[in-house]
């Protein structure tokens, strides 16, 4: 069996911006704090969420080192260092491994829509080339790209190869997964709607959108599954999929950062392409989270 890089919830951050659009790194220290003060489990640095597709290349790296530094070792930190370029997948592999990450996160490869057996050939030559535990991160919504569960297995035959963040949406293709890899590869929900079934049937945890404003409560929810309180964990994942949804009624991490802001993180806006939330979208989001009471 694989060590697992950490179980329960991991929260993949929000990277904040200042007015003129640089990376606000004060704010990152106390969204942190916020994080590990309130029980989560992980830092995800770089992720999609963490607008990883605007930041250029140096501060991509810096962040994930900013990240680093300021966890300094109180729970596992894991750089997105994913790309469509495998050469590049690797350089950020290795930069992720020399700054001190526990491990890294890598995306399918985005926009080339990779056969399954250039999946296996990527993800392999970057665990070759750098020996860093690795998540595999499944989002076919955003990269035209689907891992197939016999994909997984020959990806968890490789030591490096240690999980999947999944989130396709296809909860039976999940189980498949699980029942072809068993122990040789662990499973996070990439669905914050997901949580509990797919921690029911054994999954790790989450890498959440949803921690970042609930950090605690995603925590809670997780580690009621992972000790046997299955109902409870079900009852949280009711309980607040109301707010998950509000969080995705809009492009991620649109919701989230407006959210942060609302309960006073001052976050900034997300870089273009991405814009704000309608004036109407804001206003339903403030309604959901004064209904979860998260606004003073």
């Amino acid at each position: 069996m694989k060590n697992p890089i950490f179980r329960g919830s991991g929260v993949a951050i929000v990277t904040p911006m200042n007015v003129d659009g640089s990376v606000n790194y004060q704010k990152l220290d106390d969204l942190i704090e916020f994080q590990i003060a309130n029980g989560t489990d992980a830092i995800i640095a770089c992720g999609t969420t963490g607008e990883s597709a605007t930041l250029n290349h140096n501060e991509h790296c810096e962040v994930i080192s900013h990240t680093i530094k300021t966890v300094n070792k109180r729970i596992p930190v894991i750089a997105g260092a994913g790309s469509n370029d495998t050469a590049y997948a690797v350089e950020l592999s290795q930069f992720a491994k020399e700054a001190g990450a526990d491990a890294i996160l890598s995306v399918t490869p985005y926009y080339n829509k990779s056969s399954q057996i250039g999946l296996v050939k990527h993800y392999n030559y970057i665990a070759d080339r750098v020996d860093i535990p690795m998540i595999v991160y499944n989002v076919p919504s955003r990269t035209g790209c689907n891992i197939k569960p016999e994909t997984y297995l020959e990806l968890s035959k490789h030591k490096n190869i240690v999980a999947t963040k999944e989130a396709n949406g296809d909860v039976v293709s999940v189980i498949r997964t699980m029942s072809l890899c068993g122990d040789e590869l662990g499973v996070y929900s990439g669905e914050d709607g997901q949580i509990a079934p797919l921690m029911s049937m054994g999954a790790l945890g989450v890498i959440s959108v949803f921690a970042n404003i609930c950090p605690a409560e995603c925590h809670q929810m997780a580690a009621k599954i992972l000790s046997g309180d299955i109902k409870g964990g079900a009852e949280m994942q009711i309980k607040y999929i109301e707010l998950i949804d509000a969080l995705f009624s809009d492009v991620n991490p649109i919701p989230v950062k407006t959210a942060l802001n609302l309960m006073g993180y001052e976050c900034g806006e997300c870089r273009l392409p991405l814009t704000n939330m309608s004036d109407k979208a804001a206003m339903a989001l403030e309604s959901v989270l004064k209904k979860y009471n998260l606004l003073k």
